[in-house]
Order: C-alpha cells, then structure tokens, then sequence
C-alpha cells in the first residue's frame, strides 16, 4: 500500500516509516506537521493515512482536525490516527466526521507491537474500524452500571467487536463457533438496549455512542 505518514517526532517518524517498509508497503511522504499531511495526501493520494493527534504548532490536536478534514474531503480515505494517551473526545470526533469505516484510532504503544499495528492498519486500509482495545476498556469502566448485566464472556466479545472484528474473527479469537459469537452479540446488544445490525462499522458506532453518552 501507499502510505502517508504524519508524526512530529523524527525518530518515531523514521521508525514508522521502516518498519511499514520491512512489510512491504511504500510510504510516499512522511511529514511532521499538520499543513505538510494536507498538502502530502492531496499531492500523492495515498491507500491509507496514519497520523499522530498532537503536533506542530500548538501541539493540541492538530494531526487530528487535519484527518477529520481530509475525511471529509474524501469519505472513502482510510486513516489511522495515533495517540500517546486515552481520549474519548478524540475518539468521538474521529468516528463523527464522516462514514464509520475506513477508520481508527491506536495508542502509540501498538506501535511497539509491530504485527498487531501492522494489521491494524491494512483492516483499516481495507475499510475496517479499529478502535484500540485499552481505549474501550477504560470507556467500560466508566459505565460500569449498564454493563454490570453482561456477562465477562459479553464483555470480551464487546471488545473484540469495538475493535472491529467480524463474526469470524471473534470466533476465532475465542476459540468459539461463529453460531456462539452471534448468540453472545444478540444477547448484549439487547442487554445494552442497542439494536443488533450486521454491520460490523454500524456496531461499533452504536457501542461507542452508547458508551460516550
């Protein structure tokens, strides 16, 4: 794949762009501001954008208006956005500015993880949602009441589902029959007053809405 990269740290920057190589993909520009990643993905249309959230000048959230503003440029354009710390508002806004695939949000420790990061970017090249695992955890923990009624087996296919899994995936994460994952998701969303959907993006937009509300 073709990739732009969007990151102020040189090193890290570097470190992204060699290990993307390693597995065969052809970064087109690596940049580290937020008006270079507008400029670099208009000029060479890349298959997939990762971008930090925090970067030059105000080192705010610029990396992260810059994606919301290409998606919606380009609905269709796939972008992974990285970020040192847990933010729900980041998250929301990501996943509100445009269509709920195509799109998702890492914490940069994935990065370490060089597989798991890997695959979480051609899932989103792909038109998967990918919304990092410790993010939807700690979104959990701040709505213990209504999830006190799932079960831990509810809990862990609500993850793996949020991180944009399918059906198969889950099952096979699991080590469960794909007829067991669907009776789980029936049971959750229902639990969860959440109508089930067989869209995998649709879901993980309604599990975070609830979540964040």
């Amino acid at each position: 794949m073709r990739v732009v990269i969007a990151e102020d740290g040189l090193i890290v920057r570097e470190g992204i762009a060699g290990m993307l190589r390693r597995f065969g993909h052809e970064v087109v520009a690596a940049v580290g501001d937020a008006e270079a990643l507008i400029a670099a993905v208009r000029a060479e249309k890349p298959d997939v954008v990762v971008t930090d959230v925090r970067m030059p000048p105000a080192f705010s959230d610029e990396g992260l208006q810059a994606a919301i503003a290409l998606r919606k440029a380009d609905p269709s354009l796939p972008v992974l956005v990285l970020s040192q710390y847990v933010e729900q508002t980041y998250a929301s806004e990501l996943l509100d500015s445009g269509p709920s695939k195509s799109v998702g949000y890492l914490l940069k420790d994935r990065i370490g993880e060089v597989e798991q990061f890997v695959d979480a970017m051609q899932r989103v090249a792909a038109g998967g949602t990918v919304i990092d695992e410790e993010v939807v955890r700690q979104l959990l923990g701040r709505r213990r009441d209504p999830l006190k009624r799932l079960t831990p087996r509810e809990r862990e296919v609500l993850a793996l589902m949020a991180e944009g899994r399918s059906n198969t995936a889950i099952a096979r994460t699991l080590v469960v029959t794909e007829a067991a994952v669907a009776k789980h998701i029936g049971s959750m969303l229902a639990k969860l007053d959440l109508p089930p959907d067989v869209d995998d993006h649709r879901r993980v937009r309604a599990v975070l809405a609830y979540l964040r509300s």
